[in-house]
């Protein structure tokens, strides 16, 4: 529970300061698509960050579950490919790096999935 409370914080803070960043630091640097891929990377941390808040407070509700437990840590995973492929894709212009983001992706499915079987079976 507190681990997925705390990632969750933490990538929230990290969307905040990467947005700013994005806005502030990369306008005029990069070109807009790049800036555009960027603000979809903060989005997407930013949602799953607090899908991880929310991962965290039902484990506290459901202790010993094992598919929240999964849920958390797709998600975790799915920001970590997702938004991390996204923003070294805008900082390096490697276009290779492209071919990772589909994978966080599914990440991020299936960590929603996981979530909806828990709540069936839980609530």
């Amino acid at each position: 529970m507190k681990l997925f409370i705390i990632l969750g914080a933490i990538h929230a803070f990290l969307a905040v300061a990467l947005g700013a960043f994005g806005s502030h630091g990369l306008e005029g640097r990069v070109e807009a698509k790049y800036l555009d891929i960027w603000k979809t990377a903060v989005q997407y941390q930013m949602f799953h960050a607090l899908g991880l808040l929310i991962v965290g407070f039902l484990i506290g509700q459901f202790s010993g579950s094992s598919i929240l437990n999964w849920s958390g840590w797709l998600m975790f995973a799915g920001i970590i490919l997702f938004s991390g492929s996204l923003f070294v894709l805008v900082l390096t212009g490697i276009g290779k790096l492209g071919a990772i983001t589909p994978i966080g992706g599914l990440a991020f499915l299936a960590a929603w999935v996981l979530l909806i079987v828990a709540a069936v079976k839980n609530m």
